[in-house]
């Protein structure tokens, strides 16, 4: 349904670090960083990063996030690990959710702007 996503974030510098790590271990990778920009993606551009001077300001009851596909379970702990060690905050360790589904493994982060966002695996391991 979505062709990409677009988001500002504060500093681009610190956001290109923060996601060079987390999506790595999904196998999303740098596929554009030029300026105050940034897109990361597998073949194409999925999620866009912006500078700018008005960041969507965080609020945990929003309900917003943005979910990846990950490969494996293991994938799924690597973003939780990479994205804390980036300076990501937690915001749900890996796990089954169980409320989700029966398979749905999940972690969550919180990244240097506040948008949360996850890491999914629906395959059972």
């Amino acid at each position: 349904m979505l062709d990409h996503v677009s988001i500002g974030v504060k500093d681009i510098e610190a956001s290109k670090r923060f996601y060079d790590a987390t999506l790595k271990p999904l196998g999303y990778v740098s596929k554009y960083a030029k300026g105050t920009d940034a897109g990361y993606g597998r073949d194409g551009i999925q999620l866009w990063l912006g500078q700018t001077d008005k960041p969507v300001k965080e609020d945990m009851a929003s309900g917003l996030h943005f979910c990846f596909v990950a490969p494996t379970r293991k994938s799924v702990d690597d973003f939780y690990a990479a994205g804390l060690k980036a300076g990501g905050r937690d915001n749900g360790k890996p796990g089954i959710r169980p409320n989700y589904g029966p398979t749905y493994y999940a972690a969550f982060v919180i990244d240097p702007d506040g948008y949360r966002i996850e890491a999914h695996c629906s395959a059972a391991e």
